[in-house]
């Protein structure tokens, strides 16, 4: 290892600790020490309950990419075994048990995601991608209740907090066991792959904790384990959520649009706290931000920087263009240099009317098919006062006949009532 090299890793606890990234350590002495000597082996798991992960895991994800910038050995694990039974951890109630095969595609598809985030080609220290399937299947229940299940007693189970939460409305033994699954592992992986560090959530720390426990009694030692904070919004809103659901990170599911949304509509009291969170952002870089949050809150300028640095590391730099194009279209009204996949984009959450093709559509009838005006005498007083728009052009004529002249790429219209009110018309033959 290079001095440079050593000198990266023994700063990279001290940066994640700034970054507020970690919320619990085991032996951090000796865990400092560790990654001063020499690139460790770590992992982090993600069990597939869908077939994409949202932004609530892109913290764990950043994190081990953070430790292979940094020269150590990143592992994402995952759970092809453990997704069938269902991780008790944060749950006030029982997970639904899915298919082998739902579960086989899900874990599929956040392999090819992890992807995207990982550096699995580079000579130096590539990441992998394993899924526990591959050591849990072929278990047998005696040997794993002999060989695992005796380290574990029950009441060590029950203390955990995973545990203990679910005990007032019970909890079935598919997801009690969970715990002592996860514990396998980090005691496998330590094995086979001499892995040495555990990240997750801070509400896995019993499950790691039980892992090194089961390291400790087979006579392993010299692993540990960091936590990260639960992110959460200052307003008491749950973070990873908008007014349409999840926030994904497959394009399919939110759009890069209203990705990049979400993230410039974060309040001033957290998006200091996120770019250290989900940026790779210098200190210095974020300290001007944050100065320019305290003299210019206006303009927002913090906001805009995070919201370009995580789309790009999302969706990638012609995202971050798309969405910058959309955002200043929708604010400006004209929405003419918008490509077909754009227009979609932009107002894929807004009203959407499908309408069979004709040669003309009276202004009126549109603005009360689609809802925009609860009636025809509202809708000409909305006419009539400037309040409308088609395709960024204000309509002041009540007779106006819209034709397949005035529609984008041959089939939308797109109407606007107000500033901010969209909907958007779609012809059909």
């Amino acid at each position: 290892m290079t001095t440079h090299q050593a000198a990266v890793n023994a700063a990279l606890l001290e940066d994640l600790e700034y970054r507020g990234l970690v919320y619990q350590v085991t032996n951090r002495e000796e865990l400092e020490k560790a990654l001063a000597e020499g690139p460790i082996t770590l992992y982090c798991g993600f069990d597939p309950t869908a077939d994409s992960l949202h932004i609530g895991s892109l913290l764990p994800i950043l994190m081990l990419r953070r430790f292979q910038l940094a020269g150590h050995n990143s592992i994402a694990l995952v759970g092809g075994g453990t997704g069938l039974i269902g991780d008790p951890s944060g749950r006030s109630t029982e997970r639904s048990l899915n298919t082998d095969e739902t579960v086989a595609g899900w874990t599929q598809a956040l392999g090819k995601q992890l992807s995207r985030f990982l550096d699995f080609e580079t000579p130096s220290n590539p990441a992998r991608l394993v899924s526990n399937y591959d050591w849990l299947a072929p278990l047998d229940i005696i040997t794993f209740l002999r060989d695992i299940g005796k380290n574990f007693t029950v009441n060590y189970m029950l203390a955990k907090d995973s545990v203990d939460s679910r005990l007032a409305n019970g909890i079935s033994f598919t997801e009690f066991s969970y715990m002592i699954l996860q514990a396998y592992d980090f005691y496998k992986l330590n094995q086979d792959h001499g892995v040495r560090l555990q990240l997750g959530g801070s509400d896995q720390w019993g499950n790691i904790t039980a892992g090194l426990d089961l390291i400790g009694k087979t006579g392993g030692s010299g692993a540990y384990g960091i936590t990260m904070p639960l992110v959460t919004k200052s307003d008491g809103k749950k973070f990873g959520k908008s007014e349409s659901g999840a926030i994904w990170l497959d394009r399919s599911k939110t759009s890069a649009y209203a990705f990049y949304q979400f993230w410039i509509n974060t309040d001033d009291a957290d998006v200091i706290r996120f770019l250290k969170y989900f940026t790779f952002l210098t200190r210095e870089e974020i300290a001007s931000f944050e100065a320019l949050v305290a003299s210019q809150p206006e303009k927002r300028e913090a906001q805009r920087e995070l919201a370009r640095q995580v789309t790009r590391i999302v969706h990638g730099e012609q995202a971050v263009e798309s969405a910058e194009k959309i955002t200043a279209a929708l604010f400006s009204g004209d929405v003419t240099q918008l490509s077909e996949d754009e227009l979609v984009e932009a107002l894929s959450d807004m009203p959407t009317t499908v309408l069979a093709d004709a040669e003309s559509t009276g202004l009126i009838d549109l603005l009360v098919e689609t809802k925009a005006a609860p009636s025809r005498r509202q809708a000409k007083q909305d006419i009539e006062s400037g309040a409308v728009a088609v395709n960024g052009v204000k309509q002041t004529g009540i007779d106006t006949a819209l034709t397949a002249e005035h529609r984008l790429h041959g089939r939308y219209l797109v109407l606007r009532r107000g500033k901010k009110n969209y909907y958007l018309v779609k012809f059909e033959s």
